[in-house]
């Protein structure tokens, strides 16, 4: 068994948005990943681990077969991923983070700083094609695992494996990131705080991160967008938006200035209040075409209702309307049913490989 730095081995992969350090290794959004083709008998990882509130959980991907899932306590130390293996038979091992990245903990933290292998490492290929993901809950698969009755808000109940992102990239063939955060929206989180909105943090490798911990780490680093072109960007976003509809306004301590979504009387939105997400939708697209020269965009919605997408249709036709931009669409996601429902009342597994199902279809048909 040799110790190998991660910044000392020629064949290895990495998956979702991070720094250009390997030293250690930070993995920040939920489905990133460290990939090895491993020829040996025995691998291990060495993590470091750090939390306030919400510990990282990892699944462990051996041959494309989820083989393990963990909690990860806090510190430094090592975790077996496979011994006992024919030495002379070549592994494929994904390690990935199952959590979203954690806006309300400030020290939240998932690194790898090294492997002890008794083989050796050989070429990870590319995939076919590139896509990323961006959304709220849905996308960071919170309640894809647990049972349905289960309504604690902890880090158990995110999963990047029973997740849509993740089959819908299997079933094409495809390397994937994933930019997610519960609760966010477009132009506001679900209860009107406008801070919470993901367009704003897009340009960082993970912006929305908070605390001088993070900002150590390379959090706040602006992003190499030019290293990662995706053939497509799919957005998942809207749900939030219309949960701030019903929910009360928010007040900005430090201002004193009060943030609402406005529903009319009967019921309806509020004219002026949904021409707002309209507007901060169409100025996303805009800025998704800025750094995604030759990507499809998708605006993906539902699964949780589809109340907004009147808006987004609006919001697309607009933006297409301006800018000539073809290369944007609208699909709608199946929504979730009474069997389908995960834990936390949000999709399943069963919801999300439906909606995976229906997604690959029409993306594939995009990529002809």
């Amino acid at each position: 068994m040799k110790v190998h730095a991660l910044a000392n081995i020629e064949h290895i992969k990495v998956h979702g948005r991070t720094t250009k350090s390997l030293s250690p290794l930070t993995l920040f959004w939920t489905g990133s990943a460290l990939e090895l083709n491993a020829k040996g008998s025995e691998l291990w990882i060495e993590v470091e681990v750090d939390y306030d509130l919400y510990e990282p959980w990892i699944s462990i991907i051996i041959n494309s077969a989820p083989v393990g899932r963990q909690m990860l306590t806090k510190g430094r130390y090592w975790i077996c991923l496979f011994r006992g293996m024919n030495e002379s038979v070549v592994k494929n091992i994904r390690v990935v983070r199952d959590v979203q990245a954690m806006n309300g903990d400030a020290i939240s933290s998932l690194q790898i700083h090294a492997v002890k292998f008794d083989g050796q490492f050989l070429p990870v290929a590319d995939k076919q094609y590139k896509i990323e993901f961006i959304g709220d809950s849905i996308t960071s698969g919170e309640g894809s695992i647990g049972a349905k009755a289960e309504e604690d808000w902890i880090s158990m109940w995110f999963s990047a494996i029973d997740n849509y992102t993740a089959l819908t990239a299997n079933a094409l063939n495809a390397d994937y990131r994933v930019i997610s955060q519960s609760g966010w929206g477009v132009l506001t989180s679900w209860d009107n705080n406008p801070n919470y909105n993901l367009p704003d943090y897009y340009e960082k490798v993970c912006g929305l991160l908070t605390g001088e911990k993070n900002e150590r780490l390379g959090a706040l680093q602006e992003h190499d967008f030019d290293a990662w072109q995706p053939d497509i960007v799919v957005v998942n976003l809207g749900t939030n938006d219309c949960g701030a509809f019903y929910s009360p306004e928010w007040k900005d301590e430090a201002t004193g200035k009060i943030y609402k979504q406005r529903l009319n009387e009967d019921g309806t939105f509020n004219e002026e209040d949904i021409k707002r997400f309209e507007a901060a939708a169409e100025k996303f697209l805009t800025k998704l075409r800025a750094y995604n020269k030759k990507a499809q965009i998708v605006w993906a919605y539902g699964m949780l209702g589809n109340e907004m997408m009147p808006s987004i249709y609006r919001a697309v036709d607009s933006y297409k309307r301006t800018t000539g931009d073809l290369m944007v669409s609208v699909f709608q996601l199946p929504n979730m049913t009474d069997e389908t429902v995960g834990a936390r009342s949000h999709p399943g597994k069963l919801a999300h490989e439906k909606a995976a199902a229906e997604l690959s279809a029409y993306l594939q048909e995009l990529l002809k």
